[in-house]
């Protein structure tokens, strides 16, 4: 019999993840095991952004380094913000979106702070020439390990990493976005299936979709259109280092339909797509990328 299509059960590593933590947040790349793959072998573009020009915050590793490197294949100019202890990650991002032929732009700083993250935005319009694509990926989540245990200075950084940083940045786009330009949203299924462990963080990812929804009511009326992406459990640095045991992170994942975690390059192409003419009849939408979780 001719095989069609790959298994989606075993496309990727299936688990169990090894024993691994970090001890803080910014994850890096290089201390996550297995790598997570980002596409650096597999995607191909086939010229659906050719001549945009996009910006990514948290665009250095994990889903916002698989987007920057589909877009850069597909025919777009790619800036990135990251933490400035993210360098390293960043520099590698935008070495594979210079090897796509096309312009990176790194930007180094933390979106919790409003003039920072308004002047990312008015610098990447500058040094790409406009700006048609946003993505708002940039995010912080840590393990609560019971509500009574809430810190406050935690809650505080993922309110302001995940709903003010991205505020500020869209706030900065906005206005000047034209007819056609896209803006996309990571959210998460924790928006609708929140975990205890991720209370705060699940508020924050329901608000974002919240903020999907109602901007989207605006922006069409000026050519613009807003969306989200839900993934589910995707491997990046961002899972070593939320503060999980060694159980958790091994079984990360395995609890969804298709049996394991997803790799940030099979969210790679509902970016895409989002950010492409090929979606332009789609705004206010919440796509689920989640391994066959209900969103």
């Amino acid at each position: 019999m001719t095989r069609i299509a790959e298994d989606p059960r075993y496309a990727h590593t299936d688990g169990p993840f090894p024993p691994q933590s970090q001890e803080e947040q910014p994850g890096q790349t290089d201390a996550t095991r297995p790598t997570p793959d980002h596409g650096e072998q597999s995607y191909v573009g086939h010229g659906r952004l050719a001549g945009r020009r996009a910006l990514i915050t948290g665009g250095d590793s994990g889903i916002g380094r698989a987007v920057a490197i589909a877009f850069a294949r597909e025919g777009a100019d790619v800036a990135i913000v990251h933490m400035p202890e993210e360098q390293e990650d960043a520099d590698d991002t935008l070495g594979l979106v210079r090897d796509a032929g096309r312009k990176g732009l790194s930007l180094s700083g933390d979106v919790r702070d409003e003039q920072f993250a308004t002047d990312a935005v008015v610098e990447a319009r500058r040094a790409l020439g406009g700006l048609d694509v946003l993505v708002l990926n940039a995010a912080y989540q840590h393990d609560v390990g019971g509500f009574a245990n809430l810190k406050t200075e935690d809650m505080r950084r993922v309110f302001d990493t995940n709903l003010a940083g991205l505020m500020y940045s869209a706030r900065a786009a906005y206005p000047s976005m034209e007819p056609g330009a896209s803006i996309i949203v990571t959210a998460s299924i924790q928006a609708a299936e929140p975990s205890p462990g991720l209370i705060d963080y699940a508020m924050t990812k329901a608000a974002q979709v919240a903020f999907v929804k109602a901007l989207a009511q605006e922006a069409g009326t000026r050519g613009i259109r807003v969306n989200a992406v839900a993934p589910g459990p995707i491997w990046t640095p961002l899972i070593p280092s939320t503060g999980w045991d060694e159980e958790k992170v091994a079984q990360f994942g395995s609890d969804t339909p298709l049996g394991r975690a997803g790799q940030p390059a099979e969210l790679a192409g509902a970016y895409v797509y989002l950010a492409s003419a090929e979606s332009s009849y789609t705004s206010g939408a919440v796509l689920a990328v989640t391994g066959g979780k209900a969103l």
